[in-house]
């Protein structure tokens, strides 16, 4: 490919800004594994805080972070429900079952993201021997860039409560969802146990996600965190990224929403191309078959960096792109097209 110019690819692509580079190199550090670093004692204070639970746990991923969260509900050989095109199911290299010995229970997605209840509910083991345990339910909002409705996670909360189960939320953009919603973060992840949330997507941090919930959650979390390889020394260098990015890159994730509703709007012209109305900053193209070719060409030639993925296109607006990127892409297109 060409050099890409204007990367739409994923939000995961941010640079630091200055400011967030300026915080990272002003960093007060210590040993993170001996709990000596302060920026990173501050971040998860603060994660907690936000979201209204009893502690949290900074990890370099977001993967991570997941297979921590279903680690801490679930023993060898215990059992966790997810969606069939989750990320903690479907792109996260198999790792709740290779290293967490944990057995994933998929569900098939209804058109909207959600899952059925019913399907939910059947899914749950019975206590016999011949089954895994269930042990926990996982949901993720926002899912491919919709945000599932809060009426739905708290009927899923009401399941995983009738059946004593644990529920743990992929909110990798969590604050995306909350930006959509107009709502409190802890009024939204308030069903859950844990809560996973990305530090590195929208919010522009170029390491680290928090893993969130209750004390004795995020205290065996912490022990699996040692054994994976994930406990960092001077992480405060990073946390401090973490932090800038609460201060200065929440608010404004409102404007990668307004760019990509912009943006579908104006691919959304073109007959050839079937575009998703974006909740957040997450667009799914589908381009006609005789106009692929061309249109990749076309996008590979001057250097409009996206991401394909189960058959479609996606576009993804961030901190680094900008309404020039958002115009410059939409010009590119309707010429194409005229």
């Amino acid at each position: 490919m060409d050099a890409i110019r204007y990367d739409f690819r994923s939000d995961t692509v941010t640079r630091p800004t200055e400011g967030m580079r300026a915080a990272m190199a002003a960093a007060d550090v210590g040993d993170d594994v001996f709990g000596d670093d302060p920026t990173v004692n501050r971040l998860e204070q603060r994660m907690a805080g936000l979201l209204g639970k009893d502690a949290a746990l900074f990890v370099p991923s977001g993967t991570m972070s997941n297979l921590l969260g279903l680690m801490s509900h679930c023993g060898r050989g215990d059992e966790f429900i997810a969606g069939q095109k989750a990320h903690l199911y479907l792109n996260e290299a198999g790792g709740a079952a290779v290293l967490g010995s944990i057995q994933p229970q998929p569900i098939a997605h209804l058109a909207d993201g959600t899952m059925a209840l019913e399907e939910i509910e059947a899914a749950i083991k019975p206590d016999d021997s011949h089954y895994a345990r269930t042990r926990v339910i996982a949901l993720e909002n926002t899912f491919g860039g919709r945000v599932l409705p809060v009426s739905y996670m708290t009927a899923v909360a009401e399941i995983a409560a009738r059946h004593g189960l644990g529920l743990h939320l992929d909110g990798a953009r969590a604050f995306n969802a909350t930006i959509a919603l107009g709502m409190d973060i802890s009024t939204f992840v308030e069903p859950f146990d844990t809560v996973s949330i990305c530090l590195s997507k929208g919010l522009g941090a170029p390491v680290g996600s928090v893993l969130i919930g209750r004390q004795d959650l995020i205290d065996t979390a912490r022990r699996h965190r040692k054994m994976l390889g994930g406990g960092m020394r001077q992480a405060g260098l990073l946390a401090a990224a973490g932090l800038y990015a609460l201060d200065h890159h929440v608010a404004r994730l409102a404007d990668d929403h307004r760019r990509a509703r912009r943006l579908a709007e104006g691919l959304a012209r073109h007959e050839a191309l079937t575009v998703s109305v974006p909740d957040t900053n997450i667009i799914w193209v589908t381009v006609a078959q005789e106009a692929a070719e061309g249109f990749d060409r076309l996008l590979e030639e001057n250097g409009i960096g996206v991401m394909g993925r189960y058959g479609s296109q996606r576009w993804v607006t961030h901190l680094d792109i900008s309404d020039e990127a958002v115009d410059t892409a939409l010009t590119l297109v309707d010429q194409h097209f005229a």
